[in-house]
């Protein structure tokens, strides 16, 4: 018999960050996007509820509540804003997680109770400006020198880049791409100034540069030459809680936008009569039904051990497609009042974007969904 439920502990943690995101978060979005910053009482309630490491085993400081629970995270605070959605996910599943696959288990115990805790905030260090599609074009070098790695080089667009303690970097080495550790304050380690984006102007965003950057010779993560592997695998990770950001803004467009066209008439009626607008709600609800299957099952396959890159790419490919559709819907019908700054839509719009873009674009995507159903003979079994 198959079940398609959630535990009771998994409802009780969707209720406890659905109260957080409508009382504490969603009230200062707007002014989280104006002043490009998420307050610091805001990372420092999100650690407390255990957010910050919420998909880790106990052992490590986590909550163990799987890749399921951290989607539902997700879902839910997207749903308020999604500049604190990436924030978490630059944090937990891509910049810590990197650690956790990648590292041995003194390592773990190492990095992950100060990265899981909150204590230490994480980023994931691997696009440059050669290397944005093409991950595998690493400029960046790192050589051995006595009991130290020296690292030179430039990374570009990395999440959380202006304030993180703890980064994950990818460099080149003599045997391959290999991954370390660089802490905040390294010297010859500077953070550049945050970017001036379209969107998700509150996640902050900026550039690193490594000039003969010294780190101990136990910061390689992992083996010499494999951090290209643990750079992938992480990546599949983070494009499942990606999704269900996606999923977490189409419900609450669907919700906003719903509302609006049982207010507002024209024509002497509520605009919710027209078949018109009937439609694009429609096809909202739709394609959140399906985002939330994909999501969920893929999520529920990850905690088993049996998701594959082809799943992580179809979520990723699916959910940032549908966000945009539902986030036109969502403008058409408010109309002017949807690209008015007075109204959430206009943010949501600018916000979805990124999203075929960011953690791998949707045409890697299709080539990674292709690479594996033509390598199958299209038998997906």
């Amino acid at each position: 018999m198959i079940e398609f439920t959630f535990t009771e502990e998994q409802n009780m943690l969707r209720e406890m960050v659905r109260d957080f995101a409508n009382n504490e978060l969603k009230p200062i979005a707007a002014k989280i996007d104006e002043e490009e910053e998420i307050p610091e009482h805001i990372i420092r309630k999100v650690a407390e509820l255990g957010l910050l490491g919420a998909p880790y085993p106990v052992e490590y400081g986590g909550s163990g509540v799987g890749e399921v629970g951290y989607c539902i995270i997700q879902e839910e605070i997207s749903r308020a804003c999604l500049s604190t959605a990436t924030f978490i996910g630059a944090h937990v599943s891509i910049g810590t997680n990197a650690i956790y696959i990648g590292g041995s288990e003194e390592q773990k115990q190492k990095w992950l109770p100060i990265l899981t805790s909150g204590e230490k905030i994480a980023a994931f260090a691997l696009t440059e400006p050669s290397a944005g599609s093409d991950a595998f074009n690493l400029q960046t070098r790192a050589y051995l020198d006595g009991n130290e790695w020296v690292i030179n080089g430039q990374k570009l667009w990395i999440t959380n880049g202006p304030f993180a303690d703890v980064f994950s970097v990818f460099a080149r080495t003599n045997l391959g791409i290999s991954l370390f550790v660089v802490e905040k304050g390294t010297p010859g380690f500077t953070p550049g100034a945050p970017e001036k984006k379209m969107g998700l102007r509150g996640s902050k965003t900026s550039s690193l540069t490594f000039d003969n950057v010294r780190v101990p010779k136990d910061n390689l993560i992992g083996r010499d030459g494999k951090g290209f592997l643990t750079a992938m695998k992480t990546l599949d990770a983070g494009r499942l809680g990606l999704g269900a950001a996606c999923l977490g803004a189409c419900k609450e467009l669907l919700e906003i936008s719903t509302r609006y066209a049982k207010e507002r008439k024209q024509f002497g009626e509520p605009i919710a009569n027209f078949q018109a607008v009937q439609f694009m709600l429609a096809e909202m609800a739709a394609l959140i039904y399906e985002v939330e299957s994909i999501v969920y099952r893929t999520a529920w396959l990850y905690d088993r051990g049996e998701c594959t890159p082809r799943l992580s790419a179809i979520v990723k490919l699916v959910s940032s497609n549908a966000l945009d559709v539902c986030v036109d819907h969502a403008m058409q019908i408010h109309g002017g009042m949807g690209y008015s700054r007075e109204l959430p839509i206009e943010r949501y719009y600018r916000d979805s974007r990124i999203n075929r873009i960011f953690e791998g674009t949707s045409e890697i995507q299709k080539l990674v969904i292709a690479r594996d159903v033509i390598k199958r003979n299209g038998v997906l079994d």
